[in-house]
């Protein structure tokens, strides 16, 4: 077996001495599981939806979706801080244009144009790579207000005009690429992935420090967006309905989702001996957590969500020490969403909050989730290489 040197100074032997080789391996282990959900729930879910002849279809494309996720993931972690950024800036302008294409070339599926039909490649969800990139673009704006306010302050030069550049222009460039976002997701419309990406902007103005009364604002709007989409959109107002009181409607796959984890107990029906899949529609993506329950039991998902909770609280952790302020608004960004994106798939699974369709990073299948969670891994981890001697030693 190949062995590392610290004195390697190749492009990998840095890596390897810099990288937080404990997210790493808690990011591959995920990725581990969502081959081991894939081999039990896809089957079932292919057989029903396509056909007997197609029952390792699914299982096949998902296996190449994760090595590519794990193989983007490696080389993305290997960009500069500054290589993150300007990889992001392109990304994201990138995903708004392909977004707002939806619009006008997308496909409808279940009310909503969120995909593109990508000639060989087959389907695409643009939005998902939005998420990554926008968490990063507006870390710059933000950090860069944050400097050019102090580096006024330092000068002692006067606080007119310029310091009002720093403290709002930027930030507010920030705020205006949000409203650009909104009224396309909202146009979809898709306000899960809105909510995600209103809330992570949310938490990166919290840690920057800034202007209060924006924030509340924001905040306040979002308040407002959830109220109007309770009202305005049919499906929305259905599922909260449904939530408060079962009764109001069919609660089928909640209920099924349920049942999976009574069945499953402490230690699961063992691999492949699960029931509940082969009634559940959406087995494989939104509710494979519930796949996990009844076939590996409460502890194998205690365990799936130590790893996300580790790999968000080691994060954080590793970004006490950091004093490049776009580093923690990035690092910060990219660990809201994956946390928030894990929490909502199996809060809503287990009847905890309104049923929502979003994917349970790199466990649930689908190929534009996964090579979006492992992008923004991969600038995650690009983010929290040691850098400079004050981290020698860190472990």
């Amino acid at each position: 077996m190949m062995a590392i040197s610290r004195a390697d100074n190749s492009t990998l032997g840095r890596w390897w001495w810099t990288i937080d080789r404990w997210t790493l391996a808690a990011l591959l282990a995920l990725i581990g599981f969502g081959y081991i959900m894939m081999l039990a729930a896809s089957p079932a879910v292919a057989e029903r939806v396509i056909g007997t002849s197609a029952r390792s279809l699914l299982l096949a494309k998902q296996v190449v979706f994760l090595g590519l996720a794990a193989s983007l993931m490696v080389i993305v972690s290997l960009l500069s801080p500054r290589g993150v950024r300007r990889f992001a800036l392109l990304g994201c302008l990138g995903a708004i244009l392909l977004t707002a294409a939806t619009l006008v070339i997308g496909f409808e599926t279940k009310g909503a144009r969120r995909w593109l039909n990508i000639p060989l490649l087959g389907t695409m969800q643009p939005s998902e790579f939005l998420k990554p990139c926008f968490a990063v673009v507006t870390a710059w704006l933000m950090a860069m207000g944050k400097d050019a306010a102090a580096a006024r302050l330092a000068e002692g030069r006067p606080q007119g005009l310029g310091l009002l550049h720093g403290r709002v222009l930027w930030p507010g460039l920030a705020l205006l690429l949000l409203a650009v976002i909104a009224v396309i997701l909202k146009s979809q419309p898709d306000f899960g992935m809105l909510m995600v990406v209103v809330s992570v902007f949310l938490a990166q103005f919290f840690v920057a420090g800034l202007n209060l009364l924006l924030v509340g604002v924001c905040a306040a709007g979002g308040v407002g967006l959830a109220i109007g989409a309770y009202f305005i959109l049919p499906h929305v107002r259905s599922r909260v309905d449904r939530f408060l009181d079962p009764a109001a409607g069919d609660t089928f796959q909640i209920t099924k989702s349920m049942e999976a984890f009574g069945y499953g107990g402490l230690f699961g029906r063992g691999p492949g001996e699960g029931r509940v899949k082969n009634a559940l529609p959406d087995a494989h993506a939104d509710f494979v957590f519930a796949v996990a329950g009844e076939e590996f039991g409460f502890v194998i998902c205690t365990v799936i969500l130590l790893l996300f909770g580790f790999i968000v609280v080691r994060g954080l952790w590793r970004l006490m020490a950091e004093s490049d302020m776009f580093v923690v608004l990035a690092a910060t960004g990219l660990l809201a969403q994956f946390g928030l994106q894990a929490f909502v798939n199996m809060a809503s699974t287990l009847h905890l909050i309104p049923t929502k369709g979003m994917t349970l990073p790199f466990v649930s299948y689908g190929g534009s989730s996964v090579l979006a969670i492992a992008l923004g891994m991969g600038m995650l981890l690009a983010l929290t290489r040691r850098r400079g001697p004050r981290l020698e030693g860190r472990e």
